[in-house]
Order: structure tokens, then C-alpha cells, then sequence
């Protein structure tokens, strides 16, 4: 029996260790009295308020520049300050910090699932529930999702659908990412670490990555250039008990520049060109005694295989145009033009041993061109604004099975905010979208299968905002949003729709040194895509299953005295199946795959005048589950991140740890219990970062 399912079946609340329980009381116990004196600050002293009072941020949630504190949306943000005070590195250090957002390694670089309000994609469709856009660029595939955040202006993680604006594969949110554009400002900065696994199960576990950044202007006021870059190289953590080696080394680079030209004050045209690699030496998966078994082959143990050959590299390169055109300070126009091609390439051991009894050799491609143009008016609280977009998908599989795929979607949109009342805006949007797909099958160069489909969606979203004083905003809201249709081997599924209904608040207290924002929801998902098992040993893509989603999500931060703060963020959302039945069984009830029912954080930074600086993090996610029929998954863990420091006006040098507990949170089972997907080890290491 997997660890997984017994501790399920005996009912463990998984705690590893008490202690962790007590730590996290008496940091509570420890911080809390400090809010009463941040209620008694002398607020006649302008400066000391500065320095306490949480600042405000402007975000494009809604592809218009708002204060967050006055969006309908229930969205978490990360400045480049935040980012960089909780050494957030890629899209997977964001999660830890979102309520109800998760993010599914499948074993190898490059390639994750969002999971958001407990909705994810089914792995096979490729597609995702949370769609990403960096600088604009769409990111609509689990290939590429694990994007680096390096020299970025802010990440926007919006919850609940999104269709309106953001169009498919929307439905459960977007990411929103912005890159530092250069300016007159000449700045630059280098950030090294060297770091080192707590426990591994060969080789020294070392690690370390440089990262740099530069921009400036080229020509004042008129031309300028922005280049930033990360190489990063870590050891694996699984054995090979064949040849004694690691099986798992990561070596990832990333590289991106930035051109920006204003040859007007109205006109502001911006270049960007981004590369990614990632050259791993295998994945994180290891096969389970009853993967062993099924196989005949011999069972190596926890983290340990005896694979042959194996190799994980994978591309992307993006190059993006955007051009912004201000008519006047009210009405502006914005073209966004990208390119991004995503190579995935991989030979993978799946018997995990030295015989070739089942190798997948791969290489895929996955290419998409897009062009949004968005006209925008904003004049006080009147907001509008209306858009059309396009893009064109262009994929090939290369293997003993040859896939090729093309499609093309369109969309227009509109979306209007309107003062009913001094104290009262209503929020409407409209989209329609059309879509096309076709795909032709090889089978050993044999054309087993070809066909095409179309769909259109309309996704409309009503929101209602009240300010109920100037510090705090109510708003409740109904939207649609929806994930594309497609092609699972010969047979067509269809788009998977939901409705989603929120009522929420944004909220400060104390001169603004206490930010509270709440929000609660309810979901009806229809034509929910599933994995459908045809017969016990054969399966294909459907819309089979109708689901119900509850949750509601809290984001708290107080900025208290003497340079300390406290953050705060939790989830929770229940999500199962009301219909779902295959050849397997019948899953009605059961909890919706990737979605734990809890996700936690709790932090307290302290930085002093003198350069002291300290930060810690307690981070928790409920159990979740791999299937359907929620035999397999990953226990409830807790990981302790730990932060301290000494930081100038242009050095900064750190002590860090990830995990420094070691907690282990592997997905048990994965993949119908026939493998153990193994979580990396805890991390200590040290940062340097000087700025120029």
C-alpha cells in the first residue's frame, strides 16, 4: 500500500513533526503583541507614517492601469521588492504564495500545471486552466509554463475566470507577468549563490546560479536598451544504483533583451527577445513497487532507479512587439506582436531499468504567433476599453507516433466601467471568441487519422463595486470563462465551460499599515474535460464530468513597528465531481484531481536602518490527489523558509534555507500508482547581490 493511500485510509493529519506546529504558534505568539503599539504610532510624525504605511500598487489586472486596492478581482501582487525579499525565482516559488494556486511538476524542467480554485487541465490535452502572459506574450500550454522571474517589474496572479479579456484557457485565471522596461535611469545589478541539498541520495547536492541585469538609456529620452540573464546549475537527488550516478541534474540558462524606442512623447515602441534552456539529466520519477511489479522488472527503492540512457532538454524563444500610441492623457492604442516557439526534446526510461523494454524518445514542437490591438479611454472612474485579438497554434509530435496539429482562434472584446453613483461602478464585459483546429495522425508513417472542428464561445462578466468609505471596497461579480476544445488520439472533445460568482472586499485600517482583502466563491463547471477510461487499460480525453467549486481566499499584510512586518495568505477550496462514470468506476463526490483543499502561508520580515535584515516563511498546502478515483497523490506537508542578512545601498549578502526542515512531499503514485514523483530536498546556501 503507498504511503499515500495508507495515511488516507487511517485518517493522518500529516504534520511531520510536532515541533513544526509549535513553531509556527510561537512565531504568532511572538509577532502579535506587536500589532497593539502600531495602533499608539505618533501619527503626527509625517516620516515615521512613510515608512510604515504599505504602498500602493498599480497593476494592469484588467489591461488598464488601477491601484489594486480598487480592482473587483480577487488578485495576489508581487513587486520586484516583494519578489526579491522572498527570493522568488520562478513561477513555482509564486505559487507558494498564492492562496488556492498550485503548481503540478510532471518530473521534468520546463513543463508544469496550474492548478487554480482546484482547477487544473488534464496532463495529456496540454493545455492549462491559468493562462499566463508575459509582456503580453500568451502562454496557453503546460510547455514553457515554468517561466523564470528575473529583472521583473511585478507578477499579477488573478483568481476566478477571465475569459473576458484574456479569452480561452482562462477559466480559472491568468498570470499576469511585467518585465522592467529601461528608461533614462542607468541601473544594474549581479546576484550570485551557492547552495547546497540538506540530504541527497548520492553525489555533493551542490547548486548555484549567477544572474545579472543591465539598462540604461542609449540616447536620452529617446532610445534605450535593457539586457538580463541567468544561468543556473544544480545536482540531482535520485540514485542510479546502476552506475552510482545522479540521475537528475538540472543546468538552465535564460536570457532576454529589451529595446525601447520613444521618438515621441506619444509614441512608445518596445522589442523584447527572450531564450530559455533547460538541459536536464532525467526526471524526478521513480518507479513504485506496484510499477515494478506490473513491468516484471525489480523494484530499486525510494528515490533510486537503474535507468539507461536518459536526457530532458527543452527551448523557448519569444520575440515580442509592442507599440503603445497616447492620442491624448485619456485615450491610448496598444498592438502586442509575438512569436514564441517552444522544442521539446527527451528520451525517458520508463521501466527505470538497464533493459530498453519501454523508452519514450520524443520531440515536440509547439509554435504560436499572436497579435492583440486594444483601444483604451479612461477619464476619472469612466473606464472602457475594446480589443480584437488572433493567434495561430502550429504543433508537430515526432515520434513513432507523428502528430501534427494546426489552429487558429479570434476574438473581440469590450469591457466598461461605469460610475452608477459617487460611491458605486458597474463593471460589464463582453467576448466573443471563434476557434478552428485540425489535426492529421502517422502511425510508422501510415496516416492513421485526420479531422478538424470549430467552436465559439461567448464569455460575458457583470461586477458591481461599492466603496464603503475610502479605505474599504465591496464588490460582488458573475463571470464565464472557458478552456479550448480539442483532439485526444482520433476523437474530438469539446470546450469545458464554468460560471463563477464572487463577492469580495479590499480593505486598509490604521493609515494604511493594515491591508485585509477577502473574497468567497461559488462554481458551476459543465462539460468538464476529464480522462476517460474507455476499458481498464485504454482511456481518451472527454467531456464527461460536471463539478461544483466552493472556496474563499484572505490576504493579509500589516506593516508594524520598528521595520517589522507581517503577511499572511490562506485558501481554501472544495471542488468534486457531481457526475463523472468510465469503465473504472463511478466518481461522483470524489475531489477533483490537483486540488487540496487548503493552501497556507504565514510570513514576518524584519529590516532594520543599520542593514539587518531577516525574514521567515511557513508555507502549507492540504492533501491532494493524483486520480479520479482518489486512491494516490501527495500527503499535507509544511516547509520553513528562512531569510537573514546584511543589506548596504549597494551590497546586500545573505544566508539562506528552502525547506530547512528537509521536508519530504513526494506525489505518491502518479501516473495510475505506477511511479513516485520525488520532491527535491531542503537547501542552504548563500547570496550575494551587488547593485550598480
Amino acid at each position: 500500500m503507498s504511503r499515500f493511500l495508507e495515511n488516507r485510509r487511517k485518517g493522518k493529519f500529516v504534520w511531520s513533526a510536532p515541533w513544526k506546529m509549535f513553531l509556527i504558534i510561537g512565531l504568532w505568539s511572538f509577532f502579535q503583541p506587536c500589532l497593539l503599539p502600531a495602533q499608539d504610532m505618533d501619527k503626527s510624525n509625517p516620516e515615521t507614517d512613510e515608512k510604515t504605511q504599505i504602498e500602493a500598487i498599480t497593476v494592469t489586472a484588467q489591461k488598464q492601469e488601477e491601484n489594486v486596492q480598487e480592482v473587483p478581482i480577487s488578485i495576489s501582487v508581487f513587486n520586484d521588492q516583494i519578489i526579491e525579499d522572498r527570493k522568488i525565482e520562478s513561477i513555482f516559488d509564486i505559487a507558494d504564495f498564492v492562496p488556492n494556486f498550485t503548481l503540478v511538476d510532471f518530473g521534468s524542467s520546463g513543463r508544469s500545471a496550474p492548478s487554480m480554485r482546484g482547477l487544473s487541465a488534464p496532463g495529456t490535452t496540454l493545455s492549462v486552466s491559468t493562462g499566463m502572459y508575459v509582456d503580453g506574450v500568451p502562454v496557453l500550454s503546460v510547455m514553457g509554463y515554468d517561466s523564470p522571474i528575473v529583472d521583473i517589474e511585478r507578477v499579477e496572479v488573478l483568481r476566478g475566470p477571465q475569459g473576458t479579456l484574456y479569452g480561452k484557457n482562462a477559466q480559472a485565471g491568468v498570470i499576469n507577468i511585467i518585465t522592467r522596461q529601461p528608461d533614462n535611469e542607468f541601473r544594474g545589478k549581479i546576484s550570485a549563490q551557492g547552495s547546497s541539498f540538506l540530504s541527497t541520495e548520492t553525489g555533493d547536492g551542490l547548486g548555484g546560479s549567477l544572474t545579472a541585469s543591465v539598462s540604461g538609456p542609449l540616447i536620452e529620452d529617446w532610445l534605450f536598451v535593457g539586457f538580463s540573464g541567468k544561468y543556473m546549475q544544480k545536482d540531482g537527488y535520485l540514485k542510479n544504483i546502476a552506475t552510482g550516478d545522479t540521475v537528475n541534474d538540472r543546468e538552465h540558462f535564460y536570457g532576454r533583451g529589451h529595446l525601447r524606442w520613444t521618438p515621441t512623447d506619444q509614441l512608445d515602441i518596445s522589442l523584447i527577445v527572450a531564450y530559455t534552456e533547460f538541459d536536464d539529466g532525467g526526471t524526478n520519477l521513480a518507479l513504485t513497487e506496484l510499477g515494478a511489479s506490473k513491468l516484471k522488472v525489480p523494484y530499486n527503492g525510494d528515490r533510486k532507479v537503474a535507468s539507461g540512457e536518459e536526457f530532458d532538454t527543452s527551448t523557448n524563444s519569444t520575440q515580442a512587439l509592442k507599440i503603445t500610441y497616447d492620442f491624448s492623457d485619456a485615450l491610448q492604442l496598444t498592438s502586442v506582436t509575438s512569436h514564441r516557439v517552444y522544442n521539446d526534446r527527451k528520451l525517458t526510461d520508463f521501466d527505470n531499468t538497464q533493459e530498453t523494454l519501454w523508452y519514450g524518445d520524443l520531440d515536440t514542437t509547439y509554435e504560436k504567433i499572436a497579435q492583440e490591438l486594444r483601444l483604451n479611454y479612461q477619464k476619472g472612474e469612466l473606464k472602457w476599453l475594446g480589443g480584437i485579438f488572433y493567434d495561430h497554434d502550429d504543433d508537430e509530435g515526432a515520434g513513432v507516433k507523428r502528430n501534427l496539429s494546426e489552429g487558429d482562434s479570434y476574438a473581440i472584446y469590450t469591457n466598461l466601467t461605469y460610475p452608477l453613483l459617487d460611491a458605486l461602478n458597474v463593471v460589464g464585459g463582453l467576448r466573443y471568441e471563434y476557434q478552428e483546429k485540425d489535426k492529421t495522425m502517422y502511425v510508422n508513417s501510415i496516416k492513421t487519422f485526420e479531422g478538424d472542428e470549430s467552436w465559439g464561445s461567448i464569455t460575458p462578466k457583470l461586477a458591481l463595486e461599492y466603496l464603503v468609505s475610502p479605505s474599504i471596497m465591496t464588490y460582488i461579480s458573475a463571470g464565464n470563462g472557458f478552456r479550448s476544445g480539442g483532439f485526444s488520439q482520433a476523437t474530438i472533445y469539446d470546450e469545458e465551460e464554468l460560471w463563477s460568482y464572487e463577492i469580495g472586499m479590499k480593505s486598509s485600517f490604521l493609515d494604511n499599515r493594515l491591508v485585509v482583502n477577502a473574497a468567497a466563491y461559488y462554481m458551476d463547471i459543465e462539460n468538464m474535460q476529464v480522462l476517460e477510461a474507455l476499458t481498464p487499460t485504454t482511456s481518451r480525453i472527454t467531456n464527461a464530468a460536471e463539478a461544483t467549486g466552493i472556496g474563499f481566499e484572505l490576504d493579509v499584510t500589516a506593516r508594524l513597528v520598528g521595520g517589522l512586518s507581517v503577511m499572511a495568505g490562506f485558501g481554501y477550496s472544495h471542488i468534486e465531481y457531481d457526475k463523472f462514470e468510465d469503465a473504472n468506476g463511478n466518481y461522483e463526490g470524489n475531489m477533483a484531481s490537483y486540488s487540496p483543499e487548503y493552501t497556507f502561508n504565514i510570513g514576518a520580515q524584519y529590516r532594520h536602518s543599520n542593514g539587518f535584515y531577516a525574514r521567515v516563511d511557513f508555507i502549507a498546502y492540504d492533501q491532494m490527489y493524483d486520480d479520479y478515483a482518489n486512491l494516490y497523490g501527495r500527503d499535507a506537508y509544511q516547509v520553513v523558509n528562512a531569510k537573514i542578512g546584511y543589506e548596504t545601498d549597494r551590497f546586500d549578502i545573505y544566508l539562506y534555507g528552502d525547506n530547512i526542515f528537509d521536508e519530504e512531499y513526494d506525489i505518491v503514485g502518479y501516473s495510475g500508482g505506477f511511479y513516485n514523483q520525488y520532491s527535491e530536498p531542503g537547501e542552504i546556501g548563500l547570496q550575494l547581490t551587488y547593485r550598480f
